[in-house]
């Protein structure tokens, strides 16, 4: 994740989206079996849920403001649960007790825990694409350090171990074992051991394990989901409209190339497109300005111009219909300036915003179109934002599709193709058809 990425993920930093284990019957054109890591929302971690079936590996993974894993590391294994975050590379674990941290995972308690050496070619050329360049410590291990927008930051060393997934172990699974850095959300950052880094780099998660695509499901309602590596053929499953991922070849300073980067072509509110030009959605000459889909992102951001431009489209599609919060100044999440107070708790219909991409769209309405902030802002309960916010204001100069306006959507990132696929579903049903629902 370039720096530009890695900025995004802090203020909505834990979204903790546990997904629920799913019991999936499935055929399969792949070699390899999949392998499923259920997804729920809660603040506490899960410990690791193993439902043994014939033809699959699984796992559970949940959700509420971040994608978590639950799983085991070690021999022997140890339960760790993992932040997913298809922004970052590197997978880390916490590996030292502190006044902040719940839960670590120890090294010393593991004999398949091997540090990574400065000589090694996994610390010599496959962090190349890590934002911040690899060191070498005193005891000549690799050293890395990961940052984030908000001037957190973690650092370790580069290790392997054995990662289990539904009682079959893989071996070898480079991953950060951090033993020091800062955390602006103690209390967040808290409930969970690390990260899973899922991003198209030579070390994330996902490359790092060989599957040539994973999908995963986030429920609107009640928090449950389902994450899936591998290819499956749901019969139930609508047909997926897809979007080319965007390669490019030469180094830019604010272009991530191995972020999940899509061509935004334009944006509607209702049946009206923005009145913006079309070259606005497009990296410019150093990169800047790429749209990237973002697990570890709540909410979706705009560069400052588009955002502007639709901002008073909405205003002016919803007169009449929506009363503006009466506090001009109040900005939630640090770049969503368009609040409203919506009476009763009850939203009214507005329309759609639907963002077109490369041949394919996705429309955002009802609840994900409006986030009720709820009373911890000192507003009141009738408080609600619009889920869009002005990437200028975190200092960032990208677009990015955060899970919030996932919800409801099977997405499926195809890594053998090069593109991103999603199409409209009912979550908390995927889940039940899966065998993890009740």
């Amino acid at each position: 994740m370039a720096s530009k990425i890695i900025l995004l993920r802090l203020p909505p930093l834990i979204i903790t989206i546990y997904t629920v284990f799913l019991k999936i019957q499935t055929t399969t054109s792949s070699p390899q079996p999949p392998l499923i890591l259920p997804l729920i929302s809660q603040t506490l971690p899960h410990g690791f849920v193993s439902v043994p079936t014939p033809s699959s590996r699984k796992l559970s993974f949940h959700h509420n403001v971040t994608l978590t894993v639950s799983l085991t590391v070690g021999t022997p294994p140890q339960t760790v649960t993992m932040v997913l975050d298809t922004g970052s590379e590197l997978s880390w674990l916490h590996c030292k007790k502190n006044q902040n941290i719940d839960s670590i995972f120890n090294p010393q308690l593991s004999s398949s825990y091997t540090p990574t050496p400065c000589t090694s070619n996994v610390c010599t050329t496959r962090t190349r694409d890590f934002p911040i360049p690899v060191s070498c410590d005193p005891r000549k291990l690799c050293h890395a350090t990961v940052s984030y927008a908000d001037a957190t930051s973690i650092e370790g060393n580069l290790a392997t171990d054995t990662f289990f997934f539904s009682g079959s172990g893989q071996p070898g699974i480079i991953f950060g074992c951090m033993d020091s850095g800062f955390s602006s959300n103690t209390k967040e950052d808290s409930k969970t051991t690390g990260l899973m880094g899922m991003n198209r780099g030579s070390l994330s998660f996902v490359t790092q394990m060989g599957f040539p695509k994973f999908s995963y499901c986030i429920s609107g309602h009640d928090s449950s989901g389902v994450l899936l590596f591998g290819d499956a053929k749901l019969t139930w499953l609508g047909p997926l409209k897809y979007t080319p991922l965007v390669k490019m070849n030469t180094p830019l300073p604010y272009f991530d190339r191995v972020a999940y980067t899509v061509r935004l072509m334009g944006i509607r509110v209702g049946s009206k497109p923005l009145q913006v030009p079309k070259s606005i959605f497009a990296p410019d000459h150093t990169g800047a300005g790429q749209t990237m889909v973002d697990s570890g992102t709540q909410f979706t951001f705009l560069l400052g111009s588009v955002y502007t431009a639709l901002k008073n489209e909405f205003l002016e599609q919803t007169k009449g219909v929506l009363t503006l919060l009466e506090d001009p100044n109040f900005v939630f999440e640090g770049a969503m300036d368009l609040c409203f107070r919506v009476r009763g708790g009850v939203v009214p219909t507005v329309p759609a915003v639907t963002m077109v991409f490369e041949g394919a769209e996705m429309g955002v309405s009802g609840e994900r179109l409006l986030y009720r902030v709820g009373d911890d802002v000192g507003k009141g309960k009738d408080v609600y934002c619009f889920t869009f916010g002005n990437s200028d204001l975190l200092g960032i100069e990208a677009y990015v599709i955060g899970h919030h306006h996932q919800q409801n959507v099977w997405m499926e990132f195809d890594l053998v193709n090069s593109r991103v696929g999603f199409a409209d579903t009912r979550c908390e049903l995927a889940s039940r058809r899966l065998g993890m629902g009740p």
